[in-house]
């Protein structure tokens, strides 16, 4: 057994394994922010869709949609910070 490899070789090649275990830590770290990203922007659409079902619209569909617009402006603006931050998670 040498001072190199304390198990005797039971894991095969110390470097390759170290190098293994660097690839499958590379590919979570990636996982993790895809489903980061993915939590962000189905939290982003959950609270525009909630926000947007309690509105009480009024008038003509011309001054509904602007009523949309504007407290899509006002209200939600971390909505649109949520999504900018997953895109960039995606490297987008």
């Amino acid at each position: 057994m040498s001072s190199e490899d304390p198990f005797g070789g039971l894991f095969g090649d110390p470097d390759e394994l170290r190098k293994r275990l660097a690839e499958m830590a590379e590919q979570m770290q990636g996982a993790q922010t895809v489903a980061w990203a993915d939590n962000a922007i189905k939290l982003a659409v959950d609270m525009t869709v909630a926000g947007m079902g309690r509105m009480n619209l009024q008038g003509n569909a011309e001054q509904q949609s602007e009523e949309l617009r504007v407290a899509m402006s006002r209200i939600f603006p971390e909505a649109v910070t949520l999504v900018r931050e997953a895109r960039e998670g995606f490297g987008a």
